[in-house]
């Protein structure tokens, strides 16, 4: 069937737009005939379908970007140098790579690059003989350590103090050490897993899966053919890509860029950078359409467990969640108060997995709640940050971390599988800052 693109455009508008009215969307659910007022319950929720269709379209769009970069082949170009470069010592990438993350989200405080990381790194840590759970530990572990020790994160460090009323970024020398030993667990177990897969594929946790076996195939012989050799077109283009994401670093630094606007940029960095490499807008086209259906099923996983997370915090019951939670930590007594505190936030995680969300919801009432149970207020700024950041990558409500995962094609469980042993180390260390600031009534 042949569709002419104005027409196809004209026929997407009116469907959006029939969707969208109420008159023909709510028609069914209201009285046949009344002379009454009809009221709507829910109708105004417009902006928490929102929360989750960001999540959705943001992982839709990501993937579909970097089909169209595959398919002009600087991706395979560039993986196949750095394999080469890295082919005797393979493994020192990935305490490379996991510093340089958790150092940018423990300044800026944005863990959501990880969704930017994963696609980049990916092709590299198949060809390097790892997996795919490899390059999505290499990125989530190494910005969660970054976000969650927050040595100078506006996010979580600087929001809690503020609201806490504590001078911002004070007790820096005790964070910077949570932060190391935070991050050097996480190098020592990711490094260890990758090792185990290098060492036997047998002992991924994704063997056997079909897309895995494709991306060995893909990329673990994709240099036996010789070097491959950039056109001039496709390093004009590899430029241009360049220059995107240093366009996209400045947005998020500078201006405040989230979801939406990323996904805007990558829209024309994908059609940009396509053409100048030589494919035409219908292999452009296709290969957004791939993409999309690459990241499908991940897409909506995510979308429906961040609307867990909407239903939550729209229904009013995190208001009352928040109250339980605080009067169970003020019956601990003094020496655990802190640890309670950290498993309070832990378990407030699922609802709001939003950093500023839960130290707007939380802090208010953990700040004097601390005072009446011995607990410094620096002390209960930590118990929020260790809380509020190492379950970003665990719960299902984290709409960044299950796209993550999806761009990765790596299943929740296998995932929940690979982690849980260094989440449970993490909680270690994360008690064992707590215990010492509780004991020396640390003030920073």
């Amino acid at each position: 069937m042949d569709i002419q693109p104005k027409e196809l455009l004209q026929q997407l508008f009116d469907s959006a737009v029939a969707a969208a009215l109420p008159k023909g969307n709510l028609a069914e659910y209201l009285p046949k005939d009344t002379r009454q007022k009809a009221v709507v319950i829910g109708a105004g929720k417009a902006a928490a379908s929102m929360a989750a269709g960001a999540v959705v379209f943001f992982t839709f769009i990501i993937g579909g970007m970097f089909m169209v970069l595959r398919r002009t082949g600087i991706i395979e170009i560039g993986v196949d140098k750095l394999t080469r470069r890295f082919a005797h010592n393979s493994i020192v990438i990935i305490p490379v790579l996991m510093t340089t993350f958790a150092v940018i989200a423990t300044l800026i405080g944005t863990q959501e690059l990880a969704l930017v990381y994963v696609p980049v790194i990916l092709p590299l840590m198949i060809a390097l003989r790892f997996d795919s759970v490899t390059a999505a530990a290499v990125a989530l572990c190494a910005t969660t350590a970054g976000f969650t020790a927050g040595v100078l994160n506006p996010i979580n460090t600087g929001l809690g103090q503020q609201l806490a009323d504590l001078p911002v970024y004070s007790g820096l020398l005790l964070r910077v050490l949570a932060f190391a030993a935070i991050l050097l667990a996480g190098i020592f177990y990711v490094t260890r897993y990758a090792l185990k897969v290098r060492n036997n594929p047998a002992l991924s946790l994704m063997n056997g899966d079909a897309k895995e076996e494709d991306k060995r195939h893909r990329y673990q012989h994709g240099n036996d053919e010789g070097v491959l050799t950039a056109t001039p077109r496709q390093k004009w283009a590899a430029f241009a890509t360049f220059a995107f994401f240093a366009t996209l670093v400045w947005g998020v630094l500078t201006q405040g860029w989230f979801m939406m606007e990323m996904a805007g940029l990558f829209v024309i960095m994908g059609v940009v950078v396509g053409l100048i490499a030589g494919l035409k807008t219908e292999e452009i086209c296709e290969g957004f359409n791939e993409g999309f259906r690459d990241v499908l099923v991940g897409a909506m996983i995510c979308g429906i467990a961040r609307a867990v997370a909407v239903v939550l915090e729209e229904g009013q019951i995190m208001d009352t969640l928040v109250y339980g939670l605080g009067n169970l930590v003020g019956g601990f007594p003094a020496i655990f108060s802190a640890i309670g505190m950290f498993f309070a936030q832990l378990g407030f995680n699922f609802v709001i997995p939003s950093g500023s969300g839960q130290a707007l919801v939380t802090m208010p009432i953990m700040a004097p709640l601390s005072d009446l149970v011995g607990v410094t207020r620096q002390t209960a700024v930590l118990a929020y940050q260790l809380g509020d950041g190492l379950g970003n990558i665990l719960y299902p409500t984290s709409g960044y971390f299950m796209a993550t995962l999806a761009l990765a094609g790596v299943a929740w469980n296998k995932w929940v599988k690979f982690f849980l042993p260094l989440f449970a180390i993490w909680i270690a260390i994360a008690m064992g800052f707590l215990i010492f600031a509780q004991v020396t009534q640390w003030v920073g």
